[in-house]
C-alpha cells in the first residue's frame, strides 16, 4: 500500500487545532485564523481520509443554547499517527499531547 503525500500546512494545522481540543467548525477557524472556505472543505477530506472523524450533537442542546447544532469532529489514531510526523516538519506548531491516541511525536 502506498503511503499519502504529505499533507499541506492548512491540513495539518486543522489536525492540530482538533487535537489541541477544538472540536467543531468556529473553534477550528478562530484556532488556526483560517477561513470556512478552507476550514469546512479541508475537514471533509481529513475526514474522508480517515484522519478525522465526526458527529453531530444533539438538536435539542443546539435548540436550548438558540444555534444550529454543531458537527463536532475527533482525531482518529490514523489522524494522531500523521499529526505526529508532520509536526516533524511544522516546527512553528506548539506540542500537542497525542498520548490519547498511544502516539508520541518522537515514535512517528
Amino acid at each position: 500500500m502506498r503511503r499519502p503525500p504529505p499533507l499541506a500546512f492548512g491540513h495539518v494545522s486543522i489536525l492540530h487545532a482538533v487535537a489541541d481540543g477544538n472540536r467543531f467548525g468556529f473553534d477550528i477557524m478562530d484556532s488556526t485564523g483560517l477561513t470556512s472556505g478552507t476550514v469546512y472543505p479541508a475537514l471533509d477530506k481529513l475526514e474522508s481520509l480517515g484522519y478525522l472523524g465526526s458527529h453531530w450533537e444533539d438538536a435539542r442542546t443546539a435548540r436550548r443554547d438558540k444555534r444550529p447544532p454543531r458537527r463536532y469532529f475527533d482525531l482518529t489514531p490514523a489522524g494522531a499517527a500523521v499529526l505526529a510526523e508532520a509536526l516533524k516538519r511544522y516546527k512553528n506548531l506548539k506540542p500537542v499531547s497525542l498520548a490519547a491516541w498511544k502516539i508520541r511525536p518522537s515514535q512517528a
